[in-house]
């Protein structure tokens, strides 16, 4: 077995804004394990939000190397297990690592991974296209740069509804919005009236992550779903968002990779919660392994890649408002 890591600067299209911030780049790190003939990958994105660094997921992926060496031969679910405790309080290294031991277990076994999972690719949610917060010139001039049937919009400011209404004149395409935890109780229930005839499909970490006190009232009076993002991040979170949100939005690198994601799938679907996976700012190394999953979900969000000016793989494509899945096995991707 051979571990190798591989560092990169993925410069974005345009600068990315949230209410927490903006960027022009982002740090990701690749996790390639060799066994044989066969390399799988895994990717992590190094975000600063999160205290997340390349260097810090590498030196914790290194503490670990003598467990994969001595025990290659088992399943990912099995490797998690085995390196968590080492691992539990770095779940952005765990899930760089736990992809990539997925994407070797799928070539070993000649498949990829949906098909060894008994999967099939019918009736797949296509994902959303996020627009960043901007001036509303800049995010219209988006919107008609990359045409697309979903779009999601990142809020947070004192003039969010004015933006949906301006933004609804250029398209026809559905809305979904992303106030990242920056808006109040009264502000969410009053803005999912108003947002629900802009035909938005859902509102996206409304309140504040430890906001439970406002949470009540909002799912008791909003006329839109509301999903968590930020609220749900482990696993032990699904059944507390049971009691506040309509949906989960699964992070792979928040909740450790895709062995734990696919326990909250299921955890999810016993409590009655729509089930969303979303991604970071990453490669097609990624988004390739999110794809894989799509059979589970009702709602994605993996625009990742396609909000990169040059990727640094090759795996799912995203194209017209389609997916399209390589002939490979694994997660299907490779490294450019």
């Amino acid at each position: 077995m051979k571990l190798e890591f591989f560092t990169f600067d993925l410069e974005l299209k345009d600068t990315f804004t949230i209410s927490h911030g903006s960027r022009n780049f982002q740090k990701t790190l690749i996790v390639a394990i060799s066994e044989g003939s066969f390399i799988g990958y895994g990717e992590a994105a190094a975000t600063s939000y999160y205290g997340v660094s390349t260097e810090g997921m590498i030196a914790a992926i290194k503490k670990v190397e003598l467990i994969l060496k001595e025990n290659i031969q088992h399943a990912p679910e099995a490797l998690w297990e085995l390196t968590y405790p080492i691992l539990k309080d770095q779940p952005f290294a765990q899930c760089a690592l736990d992809m990539a031991l997925h994407d070797l277990h799928g070539k070993r076994n000649g498949q990829p991974l949906y098909k060894l999972w008994g999967l099939d690719l019918k009736n797949l949610p296509i994902t959303n296209y996020t627009i960043g917060i901007d001036s509303v010139e800049k995010m219209t001039y988006k919107i008609h740069q990359f045409p697309w049937p979903v779009y999601k919009i990142k809020l947070g400011t004192v003039d969010d509804v004015k933006i949906i209404k301006e933004l609804r004149k250029h398209t026809d395409s559905v809305f979904r919005v992303d106030a990242n935890g920056a808006w109040g109780v009264e502000e969410t229930i009053q803005n999912s009236i108003k947002l629900k005839d802009l035909n938005v499909e859902f509102i996206e970490q409304p309140l504040a992550a430890d906001d439970n006190e406002g949470m009540p009232e909002v799912i008791k009076n909003s006329v839109l779903p509301i999903i968590a993002d930020e609220s749900c991040l482990v696993e032990k979170d699904v059944v507390k968002c049971s009691e506040f949100f309509h949906g989960i939005n699964i992070k792979l690198t928040k909740c450790g990779g895709i062995t734990p994601a696919l326990r909250m799938i299921s955890e999810a679907r016993k409590l009655n919660l729509k089930v969303m996976l979303g991604c970071m700012t990453e490669s097609s190394v990624g988004i390739s392994a999110i794809a894989q999953l799509l059979p589970l979900l009702d709602y994605v969000d993996m625009d990742g890649a396609l909000l990169l000016k040059n990727d640094i793989a090759e795996g799912v494509v995203l194209a017209d408002g389609k997916i399209t899945f390589p002939d490979r096995n694994g997660t299907g991707v490779i490294l450019l």
